[in-house]
């Protein structure tokens, strides 16, 4: 028999949650921005320190987690555990150059409780994609 999965439903992970936008800015300008103290609280929450280094862990006044991969204006992957969840999720964040002045910003959440909290992130994720494009004048 087979079972009918949910949208965002994997057979390994849970639900996960992709948002990307394509930004008018250079590979190296969207890394500033999402690693800048500004941009880390953008996506990651009030903090006092975030250092962006593997198996560096971090605590903000909503999130949790442990930097897995630093990979300097292509890649970044940790795990993300909200206040109140059971268990961590993993984020991934990807810088994709499509010319010399455009980026494309990916933010790919996986190993989600459910379909609600994969909805919830993926309102979340759009909300901070929108907050960057707001800032990208300071990063001009």
């Amino acid at each position: 028999m087979d079972l009918q999965r949910i949208v965002g439903q994997t057979k390994t992970v849970g639900f996960q949650v992709g948002v990307r936008r394509t930004f008018p800015i250079s590979q190296e300008k969207a890394w500033e921005l999402i690693t800048s103290e500004e941009g880390l609280k953008l996506w990651l929450g009030e903090s006092t320190n975030i250092i962006l280094k593997q198996r560096q862990k971090f605590v903000t006044k909503t999130v949790a987690g442990e930097i897995r991969v630093v990979k300097t204006l292509q890649q970044i992957r940790l795990t993300w555990q909200k206040v109140g969840w059971q268990k961590p999720s993993t984020v991934q964040i990807r810088f994709i150059p499509r010319d010399s002045n455009k980026t494309t910003i990916s933010f790919h959440q996986e190993n989600l409780y459910d379909s609600n909290t994969r909805e919830k992130m993926k309102v979340y994720w759009e909300e901070v994609l929108d907050e960057v494009r707001e800032r990208i004048p300071d990063f001009m």
